[in-house]
């Protein structure tokens, strides 16, 4: 079970529970919190969905300008309206005490069958604050990539994951993201990033 929500100087929690607690848990919190008049808000009831900390990465290969991507079915994707696979970034939720590079550093292996030579982090952002506490580090990782197209099924079987590995021209992923036709928050945000990083990135590590 994940950890209950803890009062600070300007939130006070009147009461939580957790009905429901696998992988991740369902908490019931209510609290009230600090206005911007300075006042205590209301007591507000909140469904929390706790994930914890997560990590995701961007594999670029300088010398060919490609980014490695992969695809994937995301039942709650589904769910949304967006049918079939979905066009992801490798990524995954940390183990307990795990670093979040170091959890890249393991996924990328199991996802997409690759070695990121070196990483550089492009920050920390929370996913769905209005609903969840997951918070996921992403990084760009050297690599070097297979040709371009498919490259390959991956993933666990052990976690039923069927992961299809997909080469990409950085300028044609970047474009993609730029006209919003990637409704992955996560892939979107790390190729904008590079969009404006790629040249430093390649006079970095070529």
């Amino acid at each position: 079970m994940k950890p209950a929500v803890t009062a600070g100087p300007d939130i006070e929690i009147l009461s939580q529970s957790a009905p429901f607690s696998g992988r991740a848990t369902l908490r019931l919190v209510t609290f009230r919190h600090r206005r911007f008049d300075h006042a205590w808000s209301a007591p507000i009831t909140w469904e929390l969905w706790q994930r914890g900390r997560a990590a995701a990465m961007l594999p670029y290969d300088p010398v060919s300008d490609c980014v490695v991507m992969i695809d994937q079915f995301r039942l709650p994707a589904y769910a949304a309206g967006f049918a079939g696979p979905m066009r992801e970034i490798p990524a995954g939720l940390c183990e307990p005490g795990e670093d979040p590079e170091a959890t890249m550093r393991r996924e990328i292996v199991e996802e997409a069958g690759l070695t990121a030579r070196r990483m550089h982090r492009i920050g920390a952002f929370v996913l769905s604050p209005g609903g969840s506490d997951e918070t996921i580090e992403i990084y760009a990782g050297e690599v070097t990539a297979p040709p371009l197209g498919v490259a390959g099924v991956h993933g666990l079987a052990a976690e039923n994951e069927d992961i299809r590995v997909v080469v990409v021209p950085a300028e044609q992923a970047i474009a993609q993201a730029l006209d919003g036709l990637l409704p992955n928050s996560v892939a979107t945000i790390g190729l904008l990033w590079l969009a404006g990083r790629r040249a430093l990135l390649r006079e970095l590590w070529r």
